[in-house]
């Protein structure tokens, strides 16, 4: 089959690898319909590539059709199914809580992570991705989401990460109808998490650089504003001074801004380019992310407010204001999204004919799985208006 492999530091590339085949009796395999590369792909194309091997299948966004079975599983044949990022049992301690990004079941116990992810490193399983023609599927028998028939796979699909994320931070963030929310950039999490407060009867504020991501958002009701010094000034006017009761972070690790992020830029760089022995340790004990999303939150937000992390982190010495967080009197959240806790709730709003969370105004570029490497190339320099990438691992 063909699939997408990480080759190094901004190298992508479609190769010819073996099929996939049934291992255990709770396993399936599906023909993947439908990928998206996500935001957290860029990690690996960039901050994390001393956690990856030369071959590596990336991509976790997956949905298809069953084509093979274990013993185990209630699935069949020809079952149309969505797969969620995360593999977790469903029966363990922490998934009976709703935590099924630390099922202690499937724990990546090696490397001190909690439940393995589809196509993201060796912090988390070194799983191979979705981001191919076939996908083997472990714990099917719990993970994942049979849906209909009737609908496009781009109103599905994003149950796989995107649409959770977005709900979990939403919800982390502690808000009710009436409250007020911040979005921090507008990427494809930060677009979902401005629409979903908004749905839920919030008054949402965005700050996003590029122009297009803010027009998609302001066409879906969000005041949106560029990047800039006045940014934080004028949300805090429109909120008696005070800030937003939360601010959502959908920024990241590779948050540009300040000179502490241009100081974790090079770190992070500069550790792809040394040998694995080193370049692991470090990151795993002296890394730093670019914080300047996480600085601008806690500038913005209310005393006694919500910070909501989204975006994905991965530095051990990261530094931050504890003083200011003290004072504040700031809640901070975080974590990957539980993806199978929030199904229920999103499910009905994706199978809308009203379509609420403008899910048919969202991807920005469909293109064959031939056209990967350019794709993540484009979507990382954010050019030609990218937001969106969904591949198609059959089309020729």
């Amino acid at each position: 089959m063909k699939a997408v492999t990480w080759q190094g530091t901004h190298k992508m590339s479609v190769e010819t690898v073996p099929d996939p085949t049934i291992e255990k009796p709770s396993d399936a395999v599906i023909e993947v319909t439908s990928t998206a590369i996500c935001g957290s792909d860029l990690h690996l194309y960039e901050v994390l590539g001393p956690f990856m091997t030369p071959g590596d299948i990336v991509g976790h966004e997956p949905m298809g059709r069953v084509v093979e079975t274990g013993s185990g599983t209630d699935l069949k044949v020809g079952d149309r199914v969505v797969v969620p990022f995360q593999i977790a049992c469903g029966n363990c301690y922490f998934c009976s809580k709703g935590l099924q990004t630390q099922c202690e079941t499937t724990q990546n116990t090696d490397m001190g992570t909690g439940a393995p992810l589809f196509g993201y490193s060796q912090l988390y399983g070194a799983i191979p991705g979705g981001q191919a023609q076939f996908l083997r599927v472990p714990h099917a028998d719990y993970g994942p989401i049979k849906v209909g028939d009737e609908l496009p796979d781009h109103r599905y699909l994003f149950l796989s990460d995107v649409l959770p994320t977005a709900w979990q931070a939403v919800q982390y963030a502690g808000v009710k109808k009436g409250d007020s929310v911040a979005v921090l950039g507008l990427g494809p999490i930060g677009q979902f998490c401005a629409r979903i407060a908004r749905h839920l009867g919030m008054t949402v504020y965005a700050i996003e650089p590029e122009a297009e991501r803010r027009e998609m958002a302001a066409r879906h009701g969000i005041e949106v504003f560029p990047q800039t010094e006045d940014a934080v000034a004028t949300i805090k006017e429109k909120t008696q001074g005070r800030g937003p009761d939360a601010v959502i972070d959908a920024v990241g690790m590779e948050a540009h801004g300040g000179v502490q992020s241009a100081v974790a830029k090079f770190a992070q760089l500069g550790a792809q380019f040394m040998p694995k022995k080193i370049s692991q340790p470090m990151m795993d004990t002296v890394g730093m992310d670019r914080l300047g999303a996480v600085y601008t939150a806690i500038d913005l937000v209310r005393r006694g407010g919500t910070i909501s992390l989204s975006g994905v982190y991965g530095g051990q010495a990261s530094p931050l204001p504890m003083l200011t967080m003290f004072d504040k009197q700031i809640r901070v959240t975080m974590g990957q999204a539980n993806v199978k806790n929030w199904v229920d709730d999103i499910l009905p709003l994706v199978e809308d004919t009203k379509d609420p969370l403008g899910v048919d105004d969202f991807v920005t570029h469909h293109l064959p799985l031939d056209q990967a490497p350019e794709a993540y190339q484009t979507f990382q320099k954010k050019e030609d208006g990218c937001i969106k990438v969904v591949l198609d691992p059959q089309a020729s």
